[in-house]
């Protein structure tokens, strides 16, 4: 339905331009933003392998362990049942240091083995644990030291200091992983109440 919808929006823009003489605009509009998404997918891909690879790297020479240890005093309060030295936990320390770092990107692959490791530690089905609500809420509104894409993109795009909004993203996503943390903990208490 939502396909048709924009087909129409899309065909009633280009009718609209014919008509009000801007056809010429409209393809020039076209091909320029063509050629700016395929150097943004290429800037971000060049990105996301360099990172995901990197972060593969680590997995490898044993450096996850380290990362597992840095954020298990944290990480066992919001997971308690889940075993710290399990494939589970190791995948959510690597989904939170990337994110720390500000991969968004490559810490997919990581966010998507630890989701499946919950699942089978947790024995759902076809609803959400606990665990995975919180491992979502994390995910989603994780502290980034150094937001690394942002100011990959910022640069690409001719900021002169692009990595002066740090503090700013400190302090919303300080908030953002307080507050999302903070409310599933209380759904989840009230959940298991009523």
């Amino acid at each position: 339905m939502l396909n048709y919808i924009f087909a129409v929006f899309i065909g009633g823009s280009v009718l609209c331009s014919f008509f009000l003489g801007t056809a010429e605009q409209l393809t020039s509009g076209l091909l320029e933003s063509a050629e700016v998404s395929v150097s943004l997918l290429l800037t971000i891909g060049g990105g996301l392998c360099f990172w995901c690879g990197f972060m593969e790297i680590m997995r490898e020479c044993g450096a996850t362990a380290i990362a597992a240890k840095i954020f298990s005093p944290v990480l066992k309060h919001l997971f308690p049942n889940i075993d710290v030295k399990s494939k589970a936990f190791e995948n959510i320390s690597l989904n939170v240091g990337a994110n720390f770092l500000g991969l968004g990107n490559a810490a997919t692959p990581f966010g998507l083995a630890a989701m499946k490791e919950i699942k089978r530690l947790d024995r759902c089905d076809d609803t959400a644990s606990d665990n995975m609500i919180v491992f979502v809420v994390l995910n989603t509104a994780s502290i980034q030291l150094l937001p690394t894409m942002i100011g990959t993109l910022r640069a690409k795009y001719g900021s002169q200091s692009p990595f002066d909004i740090i503090p700013c993203i400190w302090i919303a996503s300080s908030i953002a992983l307080i507050v999302g943390i903070t409310a599933v903990k209380l759904l989840n208490k009230r959940g298991r109440k009523a």
